[in-house]
């Protein structure tokens, strides 16, 4: 499987995080780079794979701009800058969208806050090749409440990829949902990554499967006897391994007992 790792998009150096004199994260590190595949516009999916009350939502702040770690930093971009809130798109579990605008209304806010200026006529074209790329055309004069869950998910990732941020940072987006649901989250996060070379969509998640299936990098993050904070104590290359990009990985007999061990490990 031919590819390159190129230039770094995203630097976590030596986070730590503390609330009085409680260690949350501990010795944080991770890079990731952009991943050229030839005749492909391959984006990077990565996840930060944790058990319940580990750390995660504080390091998923951190790595957003929302809250600044105790020490160390967060660089993002061409030139590596400190990150700022508001330059990785957020997509909670909640969907959090506003419930008076119209479909149409809560996507044309992402355009309204892209840093390229956009003519009303080409908002509106944007707006519906997005929409009909994502099969949701038909919505698009139709409320946050009359949609679906599935729905109202696939609304907040296309407003968060209309602001032209290339990190997307997403917060359980398998939680709660059955094996078939499960799949087309997937489906739906692998067709944004290939939107754009440098997308990158970063997954905090608990679901060491659906993260595995999907990513093609993957880090590990636990607590370790002895040490108090959560800190990264395992990185996957799933590319490396040969398990990345293949729609049928769930059935690898490598895989399952990647997954297996996995599990163990957390």
């Amino acid at each position: 499987m031919e590819f390159t790792r190129e230039k770094v998009l995203l630097k976590a150096e030596n986070i730590n995080l503390k609330y009085g004199e409680n260690h949350i994260l501990r010795d944080i590190n991770l890079e990731i780079q952009n991943i050229t595949r030839p005749n492909l516009n391959q984006g990077q999916v990565i996840s930060l794979i944790g058990r319940s009350g580990i750390g995660k939502t504080q390091l998923f702040k951190i790595l957003s701009g929302l809250n600044k770690p105790t020490t160390g930093k967060v660089l993002i971009g061409e030139d590596l800058h400190p990150v700022q809130a508001g330059e990785v798109g957020i997509i909670p579990q909640n969907y959090i969208l506003f419930n008076h605008r119209s479909i149409f209304s809560n996507l044309k806010l992402g355009l309204d806050n892209c840093e390229k200026p956009h003519t009303e006529e080409e908002k509106k074209t944007i707006i519906h090749e997005h929409a009909k790329l994502f099969d949701l055309e038909q919505h698009l004069n139709k409320y946050p409440q009359q949609l679906s869950g599935g729905q109202r998910q696939r609304v907040s990732i296309i407003q968060q990829v209309l602001t032209g941020n290339k990190f997307l940072l997403f917060d359980e987006p398998f939680s709660g949902l059955d094996a078939l649901m499960i799949d087309k989250v997937t489906d739906l996060l692998l067709k944004v990554s290939l939107l754009h070379e440098h997308n990158t969509l970063i997954i905090v998640s608990h679901d060491i499967e659906s993260c595995l299936a999907i990513s093609d990098t993957a880090w590990i993050i636990a607590n370790q006897q002895g040490q108090q904070g959560a800190t990264i104590t395992e990185m996957i290359d799933l590319v490396h391994l040969g398990l990345a990009w293949r729609s049928d990985i769930r059935l690898d007999k490598q895989f399952i007992e990647l997954v297996a061990n996995m599990k163990y490990k957390l």
